[in-house]
């Protein structure tokens, strides 16, 4: 057994790729996620390529979201289920729930909103005017490279829950869930007071009440909070593997704050509302809440 970036790795092949389970310096089991790992990324290949299929027969990118939500969800119910080593069924069990909850709350919402409204989403209009004909190769790009994303997030997942301390469930990981119950509540309600500020908004008026005068995307804070929680449940500073739990919440806030998320959405909103959003932005944080700044005129 060789290591690999810090990382264990049995017999020096990616096909024996294995993670040591440490207690009081004693090895416990081995847990081998890379074939979950290829599982999950092949199936969702599969699945954003039909993404990608039916936004083309559709005409609204706003499926896409849809799909990958739906698809990363059972990509992380697959991971937390696995068959290997893991130190409590219940802990995979309630890891496995927590994603399907995630997955159901967040692509419910967003299919109904996508199938009822007539307009595309923002971000993808606007990249449909900047790509113009090179949209849809561009498109495929954008879609397929998600499944090693929705990968990357199973990993945490597996980590989660196959890891943890003790057989039966304790006190972490009732916290782990009060926090991705937090993140979909927070979600919800930042969701709803949009929801409800645009039945009667005027067109070039921003939101800047309630959650969304603390942030100016308090949606996509709340959803990098949800997948605070796998660190939460099973994250051990002295168990190297542990550590990949670390990787979801990493990974989201990186997309949601500088990648698919805040800067593209933004864009569109320059776009349309011009200097209220300046103003706006000035005012108001871009994701972590914080009381709104007080700008002179």
């Amino acid at each position: 057994m060789g290591v690999w970036f810090g990382i264990p790795v049995c017999d020096g092949s990616p096909q024996s790729f294995c993670l040591i389970r440490q207690h009081q310096g004693r090895v416990q089991s081995t847990v081998n996620p890379f074939d979950a790992i290829l599982t999950v990324f092949a199936g969702m290949a599969l699945v954003m390529s039909a993404a990608w299929l039916v936004q083309l027969g559709t005409r609204n990118g706003g499926w896409v979201d849809v799909f990958w939500t739906f698809g990363a969800g059972a990509a992380c119910v697959t991971a937390a289920l696995w068959p290997g080593p893991a130190e409590s069924v219940a802990r995979q069990y309630l890891v496995a729930a927590l994603a399907a909850v995630w997955s159901v709350r967040l692509g419910g919402y967003i299919a109904h909103r996508v199938a009822k409204d007539r307009h595309e989403d923002r971000r993808y209009a606007g990249l449909r005017t900047e790509w113009g004909g090179a949209f849809q190769r561009n498109m495929y790009l954008l879609c397929i490279v998600q499944a090693p994303a929705a990968a990357l997030l199973s990993l945490s997942v597996f980590a989660a829950s196959h890891g943890g301390v003790g057989a039966e469930l304790g006190l972490r990981d009732l916290l782990g869930a009060a926090m991705l119950a937090a993140g979909i509540v927070g979600e919800g309600m930042a969701d709803e007071q949009m929801r409800r500020f645009r039945k009667t908004a005027q067109h070039g008026d921003i939101m800047d009440k309630g959650m969304w005068g603390w942030s100016r995307h308090p949606n996509y804070f709340f959803e990098w909070v949800t997948w605070l929680a796998y660190p939460v449940i099973a994250l051990d500073p002295s168990v190297a593997w542990s550590w990949a739990t670390l990787v979801a919440p990493v990974m989201m806030f990186l997309l949601l704050r500088f990648g698919t998320g805040v800067p593209a959405l933004e864009k569109a909103m320059l776009a349309s509302r011009g200097d209220r959003f300046r103003a706006y932005q000035r005012r108001v944080s871009a994701f972590f809440p914080r009381p709104p700044k007080k700008v002179s005129a």
